[in-house]
């Protein structure tokens, strides 16, 4: 490999910041498992050279050190089977509410004590409607759940554009379910017939393929079917000549754009070493650690918390939250300057 290709790994390391410390357990496996593809791009799959540097006592303790960490992931992965058969068994119990909320959003089903006739003048047997109750009575279930719940998310919201919105009016229910055979997760988007693409239904695939603990290998979504011009992942960008050219037609480009719908076109980890090198690295960490958040996102918040991100109640929840841990935060400091200070004092 050329060294204007060679990628420098401290640089690498610098591009991932906080991975065991700031980021949640699964987003820090997914920034990890990048490191490890870029670091094993570069050192041939390993670091036995590494050892062979250390002195023959000090690679002797680390041996031992490596013994004791095979005994953790042992425990580790015991952990996590049994947390995937809890969260199994809880999705079965979930399910049926999930059913419960399709039916009310969609309209399948009306509550109680919604009225879906017009009032009727009883002198004259007339049919009075205000607008306010008009509306009303067209409207089907929740108009835009999906949607409004989406926007009101701060990660989510920086996801969508105002031209994915239309296409998103459409979106009636989202689903998660584990991969069998695989440590991943998939997310189903179920769509109305509409005007954007002929896909019912937009899967993400998350695989996360790994002997003991999940670890992302790859991220794969579906092809969408975009109808003629409604690509809402490219924008076309016309060009009109100069005056006097030959061509007087305009000239028509096609260009990527922002969309929401990119989600389902993920980043790659490359299998060889050929484009690699410090900014493309630091990009694809980016791209990746940005694209499993909004999946994570979806799956652990949107998903089971719907409605309250619909209301914008989840935001205040989160909101308390943060207000909790900052005065948490405090507290620790000012405990930490009462002991600073104390030792002060017994210095004099």
């Amino acid at each position: 490999m050329s060294d204007s290709k060679k990628v420098d790994m401290s640089d690498v390391e610098s591009a991932l910041p906080g991975v065991t410390t700031a980021l949640s357990e699964e987003r820090a496996d997914l920034v990890g498992a990048l490191k490890d593809k870029l670091m094993s791009l570069q050192l041939g799959g390993g670091q036995p050279e590494f050892l062979e540097t250390l002195s023959t006592n000090v690679r002797k303790r680390v041996e031992v050190l490596q013994q004791i960490q095979g005994q953790h992931d042992e425990l580790e992965a015991k952990f996590f089977e049994e947390r995937a058969a809890l969260e199994a068994k809880y999705q079965k119990l979930y399910e049926p509410l999930y059913a419960k909320r399709y039916d009310i959003v969609n309209g399948v089903v009306e509550v109680e004590g919604v009225s879906v006739e017009a009032a009727v003048d009883k002198k004259d047997n007339t049919t009075t409607v205000d607008k306010k109750d008009d509306k009303a009575t067209e409207e089907k279930g929740v108009p835009n759940f999906w949607l409004t719940a989406m926007k009101t998310n701060e990660v989510l919201v920086e996801e969508i554009q105002e031209r994915d919105e239309g296409a998103l009016k459409y979106l009636k229910d989202i689903k998660w379910c584990r991969v069998e055979g695989l440590k991943g997760f998939k997310l189903e988007f179920f769509f109305d017939p509409n005007p954007y693409f002929k896909n019912t239904v937009l899967t993400k695939i998350y695989d996360m393929v790994d002997e003991d603990e999940p670890i992302l290998d790859k991220a794969v979504g579906t092809e969408i079917e975009w109808l003629p011009g409604k690509n809402l992942t490219q924008k076309v960008l016309k060009k009109v000549p100069r005056k006097g050219s030959k061509n007087t037609k305009p000239i028509t480009k096609t260009e990527k754009c922002e969309s929401f719908f990119n989600f389902f076109n993920p980043p790659q980890v490359p299998e060889d070493d050929e484009d690699i090198d410090d900014e493309t690295a630091e990009d694809l960490q980016t791209q990746m650690e940005q694209d499993y958040d909004v999946g994570t996102t979806i799956r652990d918040k949107i998903i089971p918390h719907a409605v309250s991100w619909f209301t914008g109640e989840a935001v205040e929840d989160e909101d308390d939250e943060e207000d909790e841990e900052d005065d948490e935060e405090d507290e620790e400091d000012d405990e930490e300057d009462e002991d600073e200070d104390e030792g002060k004092i017994k210095k004099k």
